[in-house]
């Protein structure tokens, strides 16, 4: 336990258990909101309008060629995750592989919920089948180097987009923007941290961004449905999950996930 924990633990409230149990059934109150709110968003995404994905996009499988079609593998949903893997990384992002841990193993229950679910990215085929074994995963992974497909879902950047305000969207926004170039100068920030944990500099490696996008088919016509980028991805990263009903929180004062076979052994 490091000394900000301790100190944090130290300076905390106790109580007695009537005490307590008046706390808690005051916040489950405000949990059931919580719950019910979240079914409202639900629905609200359900009822987004759908669009037809006119562009033929091809993507390289451990099964060959695919087509954004195929993908789907005989069911009618569709998702992706947008996994930063750049062509120039020597690895994957640490961040995306601390979300893939959490959704790996939720591809076999997908799959039997008629909704499959990739990983896609811009590096090499040979790249990603080599760092999904060393990872252990069993989710399929595509890439699509060479395409079109993460600047149309805008979560890969060109130099010149990065250069250029305005020249790029993420998150439903022009992107860059001043502070996202204020990050990209910073010598010690988190880019440059997991930039060179990718063997890239913080440029390079942020000409990729996380994202996840949905797809249905309909009438053998591919449809998009639903995309969701920062903050939005909270709730697929599980550990995140856990840690905000931990007795600290998240407790975040710097970058602290690794690769899952990069921590030390505790």
């Amino acid at each position: 336990m490091t000394k900000d924990t301790n100190e944090q633990s130290t300076k905390h409230p106790t109580g007695t258990r009537e005490e307590w149990l008046a706390a808690r059934l005051e916040l489950l109150e405000a949990e059931k909101e919580f719950t019910r709110r979240g079914d409202e968003l639900a629905r609200q995404r359900q009822e987004l309008p759908w669009v037809r994905v006119e562009k033929k996009y091809r993507f390289e499988t451990d099964a060959g060629e695919k087509s954004l079609a195929d993908l789907f593998q005989g069911r009618s949903q569709l998702l992706i995750y947008h996994f930063m893997f750049g062509p120039d990384y020597t690895a994957g992002c640490p961040r995306c592989s601390a979300i893939a841990d959490g959704f790996n193993g939720s591809v076999v229950h997908l799959a039997n919920h008629d909704v499959t679910l990739w990983a896609v990215s811009r590096a090499q085929l040979e790249k990603l089948s080599e760092y999904k074994r060393r990872m252990g995963w069993i989710f399929p992974w595509a890439s699509s180097f060479e395409t079109d497909f993460n600047y149309d879902f805008a979560v890969s950047f060109t130099q010149h987009q990065q250069q250029r305000p305005g020249a790029g969207v993420h998150n439903f926004r022009p992107f860059p923007n001043e502070a996202w170039r204020s990050i990209l100068q910073a010598p010690h920030g988190l880019p440059a941290v997991l930039g060179a944990a990718c063997g890239v500099d913080p440029s390079v490696y942020l000409q990729e961004l996380p994202g996840m996008s949905a797809f249905a088919m309909k009438d053998g016509v591919v449809h998009h449905t639903y995309s969701a980028y920062e903050r939005g991805l909270d709730a697929i990263w599980s550990t995140y999950a856990w840690l905000d009903r931990a007795p600290l929180g998240r407790n975040e004062k710097e970058e602290w996930w690794r690769r899952h076979d990069e921590y030390e052994k505790r």
